[in-house]
């Protein structure tokens, strides 16, 4: 991308600079540097025209200003800009080090403590939402729930959380000081790093025949720890399963394609139109486990969440239970670019968007389960461990998980959707939809 933009910026420095003469539709800029005649095409022509004000600016930069301009900074400025004018928040620009921090979180190995932090932008409270399994921040007595308060000397809100993570990511044996409010009490805890490899999901039994997957993120290789959880309950007994996405934003689409594929024969899961409203299908083979399947969501399960649970809702495959999801039925490629002084960096583009195999739209919309249940007023800000059954949403989807083994809820496909059902739709729950989070999680 850097390299693209730079020969735009060297094109149109030319065009405010060079003459250009009409040849046959076809126009000539005389290159300084070689001293070659350079053939671009009328389009071409027109389209550098377009990058003529930015170069303006860069050149007066160049002239003007009081320093020497970091011109690897004005680039990654553009390119920022550019991508966030298309006013769509999950279309960005990767700089280099956040390009291999995204590797990182991916892979699910990288240096730090072995927590994964929540901020919530209207309270600006910073919380522990996991501790990863056999961690330094499990060994030194990291809860979950645990509200962030200080790391070394920095304080911690929802605006410094992304500082926060950089303290504790960095160099293996050494340490960092954390300190946790608890139950309104302050504790310190001295913690070291060391390679994290994250758990991507959990499991458990809920009794001897209903086990439960909590499925965090749709990354690294979750598809393949949740098939190994599967085949574990299934062993210990399990004759129904419940999946929690609960404030599982998504990830990967394809993860989500191979999880529904444990649980369905052949045929559409889901399709994804882009803007020229070509239509892509995404199918899963046979070879299905039938046992009675249960998804628990809330407004924090989002994208690769929403396809796998819609869509098996959707299909008559799977009993759905919580609250609404959050409605980003929208999907992204990532995409790596040139580099910037040797080091990779990349984008983020929004490309297409996908309906459920009834058609039925998600964005703006969300998926709204079988059988809605609040989590109550005192419980909303509780952080629940694996498992417990104080925790009302579960309790529920265990209910309901007893049912559908006992033939007490049966499921049937949804009907085809209409474009009337997509205008109710529109009318009555876009206005209510956010376009970014309130929250944002971070491993660490």
């Amino acid at each position: 991308m850097k390299k693209v933009l730079s020969v735009l910026l060297a094109a149109a420095l030319m065009l405010s600079s060079a003459a250009a003469v009409a040849e046959g539709g076809r126009f000539n800029f005389f290159d300084f540097f070689n001293e070659q005649n350079v053939t671009i095409t009328k389009s071409e022509y027109d389209s550098l025209q377009r990058f003529k004000k930015l170069a303006e600016v860069y050149e007066q930069v160049a002239r003007y200003y009081y320093e020497d301009p970091d011109e690897d900074l004005m680039m990654e400025g553009a390119m920022w800009g550019m991508l966030q004018a298309l006013g769509d928040p999950y279309t960005f620009y990767y700089s280099p080090d956040d390009w291999q921090k995204n590797l990182e979180d991916d892979e699910g190995r990288y240096a730090g403590v072995g927590i994964q932090m929540l901020g919530n932008y209207q309270t600006n409270v910073v919380t522990i939402s996991r501790v990863f399994n056999n961690t330094p921040a499990e060994r030194a007595g990291l809860h979950k729930g645990d509200i962030l308060v200080r790391v070394d000397d920095l304080t911690v809100t929802a605006e410094t959380m992304s500082d926060a993570a950089d303290l504790m990511r960095g160099k293996e044996a050494e340490t960092v000081e954390i300190e946790v409010e608890r139950r309104g009490e302050k504790l310190v805890f001295t913690v070291g790093r060391e390679e994290i490899h994250v758990n991507w999901i959990e499991s458990t039994m809920l009794d001897d025949q209903v086990g439960l997957i909590a499925l965090y993120e749709f990354s690294g290789d979750c598809e393949v720890q949740l098939t190994n959880a599967l085949k574990k309950l299934r062993e210990q007994g399990a004759t129904s399963l419940i999946i929690d996405l609960r404030d599982n934003g998504g990830g990967w689409v394809d993860a989500a394609r191979i999880i529904a594929d444990l649980f369905l024969d052949g045929g559409v899961l889901f399709y994804a139109e882009n803007r020229a409203g070509r239509r892509d299908n995404y199918y899963t083979r046979n070879g299905k486990d039938d046992i009675p399947l249960v998804f628990l969501v809330n407004g924090g399960s989002a994208s690769a969440s929403e396809i796998l649970s819609g869509s098996l809702q959707d299909l008559g495959r799977a009993c759905v239970v919580g609250t609404k999801t959050y409605g980003k039925g929208i999907m992204q490629r990532v995409i790596e670019l040139d580099g910037v002084n040797d080091r990779a960096d990349g984008m983020q583009v929004t490309y297409a968007q996908y309906f459920m195999p009834s058609g039925r739209k998600v964005h703006k919309v969300g998926i709204t389960p079988d059988i809605i249940c609040e989590m109550p007023e005192e419980l909303v800000s509780e952080y629940f461990e694996l498992g417990d059954m104080d925790d009302v949403q579960l309790k529920k989807a265990w209910e309901t998980a007893v049912a559908l083994r006992d033939g007490q809820i049966v499921l049937s496909p949804a009907e085809p959707y209409t474009e009337e059902d997509d205008d109710a739709e529109d009318d009555s729950d876009a206005a209510a939809f956010a376009p970014m989070p309130l929250f944002v999680s971070l491993p660490l």
